[in-house]
């Protein structure tokens, strides 16, 4: 799986850098670039995502519990950046490796010319043997652009570059049948199909009080990293030498295989990249013709909507039942859609005074879940 694998995408967590929050683990960042180095040397392209800022920040600050003010957790990243980047610069300058921080918000990849831009930026990095060591920007984000976890992060990374391959690092062993902390017969899954809608139903909640992520989150960055034909690996970083037995294609944690039909670029964009902004619910003859049939919606299938969004923004698409078929740019604002819902496209221009577009989201601006 990874023998093969050329470019790589590596997240850690927070419990695999910090010392349970408190501050940077060293030692551990070492072993990282200790073992990310031997990966070089097998002529492999990393990538690291990895958290920390945070924690890091808040023992520099003494702050012994994870404050919930946005701007204080803005200015614990600001505080913690800097130790980060300087622990993984020294790590690697041992092996003769250079490092470059690269902070991303989600509104960085939401807009096309700085998708494309930040896409160039890496790709070039990797040409100049040098490693990026990203993490989302917590000194600018606010709730609506943020990614929310590294893992998400980490698997939109993985297709930005077009990664062969995703591997997350964690402090649990991999995916379980169930929380091996409150079951005794939980079972961990060796190999499994990205994108099986069964396998969230059986990932947990949130890990631990440093991070935010947890098997769930890391369960659907396996799907988001399959759209682009990249498998994945969620494994234990407690294991020894994890990275390397992991190029050696050892048995160890739960691989996701990528399955799913890849998506071109610009539909995984459209997919993963843009925040949704509105919903809107389709009739049964709607969700045949865009699912089935590949036709564009109009807004004659379209029976309720909700939230606000312009023209131009991501809206997701639901069936009767309230599930996600699609997700595209609408060509018509939340209160035009709402006034020509249920209507044949020959009569937006008498019930708007004008007509942009015959069709509610085009078939070339949509993209199906």
């Amino acid at each position: 799986m990874l023998t093969r694998a050329q470019r790589i995408v590596i997240k850690v967590g927070s419990s695999l850098v910090t010392n349970q929050g408190k501050g940077l683990d060293h030692a551990a960042l070492a072993g990282w670039a200790a073992q990310i180095s031997a990966l070089k040397q097998q002529s492999k392209e990393i990538i690291l995502v990895s958290s920390g800022a945070i924690a890091e920040g808040m023992q520099r600050l003494n702050w012994e519990i994870r404050p919930h003010a946005l701007y204080e957790l803005q200015a614990a990243a600001a505080v913690g950046q800097m130790g980060l980047a300087q622990a993984y610069a020294t790590g690697f300058a041992q092996y003769g490796l250079q490092t470059a921080q690269v902070l991303l918000t989600h509104e960085d990849l939401s807009d096309r010319k700085r998708y494309l831009n930040a896409r160039s930026t890496l790709t070039t990095l990797l040409k100049l043997n040098v490693i990026p060591i990203i993490n989302e920007n917590d000194t600018v984000a606010i709730d609506e652009i943020r990614f929310g976890d590294n893992d998400t992060l980490a698997a939109l990374v993985t297709n930005l570059v077009e990664a062969d391959a995703l591997i997350i690092l964690t402090d649990q062993a991999g995916l379980f049948t169930s929380d091996p902390r409150r079951d005794p017969t939980a079972r961990l899954l060796n190999e499994v199909n990205a994108g099986d809608p069964a396998l969230e139903k059986m990932a947990g909640g949130v890990g631990s009080s440093i991070s935010r992520g947890g098997m769930q989150t890391k369960v659907i960055a396996a799907k988001r990293a399959a759209r682009s034909g990249a498998n994945t690996i969620v494994a234990s970083g407690h294991e020894t030498d994890v990275l390397l037995r992991l190029s050696a294609d050892e048995p160890i944690g739960t691989r996701f295989l990528a399955t799913l039909p890849v998506l071109a670029a610009r539909k995984q964009w459209l997919a993963d990249y843009l925040q949704v902004r509105g919903y809107i619910r389709l009739d049964l003859g709607a969700v045949r013709a865009v699912s089935n049939d590949g036709k564009s919606l109009l807004p004659i299938g379209v029976v309720s909507v909700e939230g606000e969004f312009e023209r131009g923004e991501a809206v997701s698409c639901l069936d009767s039942e309230g599930r996600e078929i699609a997700r595209g740019l609408i060509n018509y604002s939340a209160v035009e859609t709402q006034k020509i819902l249920k209507q044949p496209s020959s009569a937006i221009e008498s019930i708007l005074g004008y007509v942009d577009e015959p069709e509610l989201i085009h078939r070339n601006n949509l993209v199906l879940l």
